[in-house]
């Protein structure tokens, strides 16, 4: 068995040794930070060449979302929590209720601040993670594993497909055994880590990267951005009540005063308040037209412009 897994390991691109860097424990500070840099370098390049695959994720989500369904990310160690952090910023930046977007770790909640022993081990234990939640035919699962190999990673895949899920699988791995239990496999492959095996690294900062696509792209096609402004977003604390009384200025040009004044009149929703200042219509008729427009700002303000000109 150890000797499989040494075999298994071995074959992983992200496990292999960084010719680069070994000389890394002999250089000092500056030099050390000069290869980790120029390492972190390769990473935007091997995302680009997985866009398709990424692609072809977010319009699964998308439509995914539309049916009423979720995006459920499941992980272990460093992948698990990145999933999270992907997750969690879902409802204060885009609107959308906690259970749009979840995340999973093997191990659970304790494991977000320290490694639970053999957890990831457990294919059954994604499983029944999945079970837990409720999965529906409905939700698109997407496995985060950098190596591809992750036991837990891979029952809770299967369990996925089983339930008529679309699955996606993430990894640094071209050969990563996650890719064969998903419809849509994304690869980027950053190559050996600076140090061997610390998939913290550039294969931590890929997976990120797109998760924060899969995200940010879906929310954007669900009509949850206006031009590159995020109109959707709560004001759940002082922060974020400035970030919307500015959002608003920068979409209609109206000054603070009246952003706030037009923002209490429609609980603090930044996009009712600049479908109201940008076309006229009162709270009610501005909510009923963002409906109608299935919550695409430029769309309402469209036909209600349409509209007007037809009146005319």
């Amino acid at each position: 068995m150890n000797d499989d897994l040494i075999k298994e390991l071995g074959a992983l691109t992200s496990e292999a040794r960084n010719p680069d860097t070994l000389d890394i424990d002999l250089l000092p500070t500056e030099e050390i930070l000069e290869k980790i840099n120029r390492a972190d370098a390769e990473v935007p390049p091997a995302v680009h060449r997985v866009l398709p695959q990424v692609a072809a994720a977010v319009d699964a989500i998308v439509e995914a979302f539309k049916r009423g369904g979720r995006l459920i990310y499941i992980g272990a160690g460093t992948s698990g929590r990145l999933g999270i952090l992907d997750a969690v910023e879902c409802p204060p930046t885009y609107g959308v209720d906690e259970d749009t977007v979840i995340a999973l770790i093997a191990g659970g909640e304790d494991a977000v601040y320290r490694a639970q022993e053999g957890a990831e081990d457990d294919p059954e234990l994604g499983r029944t993670d999945l079970e837990k939640i409720h999965l529906s035919a409905a939700d698109v699962v997407v496995g985060i594993a950098a190596s591809g190999r992750t036991p837990y990673v891979i029952g809770g895949l299967r369990y996925a497909r089983e339930s008529g899920c679309t699955t996606v699988a993430l990894s640094c791995n071209k050969s990563a055994a996650i890719a064969a239990e998903a419809d849509i496999a994304i690869l980027p492959e950053v190559g050996p880590e600076i140090l061997t095996g610390s998939t913290r690294m550039k294969a931590g900062s890929a997976q990120k990267l797109v998760l924060n696509m899969l995200t940010t792209a879906s929310m954007i096609r669900l009509g949850k951005v206006f031009y590159n402004l995020m109109v959707d977003v709560k004001a759940t604390n002082a922060k974020l009540v400035g970030r919307t009384r500015r959002i608003v200025m920068e979409a209609t040009g109206v000054s603070y005063d009246e952003a706030d004044r037009v923002l209490s009149e429609c609980d603090h929703n930044a996009k009712l308040a600049i479908m109201m200042l940008l076309s006229g219509l009162d709270c009610a008729a501005a909510e009923n037209a963002l409906a109608t427009a299935d919550g695409f700002l430029r769309r309402a303000l469209q036909n209600s412009a349409a509209g007007a000109s037809r009146a005319d």
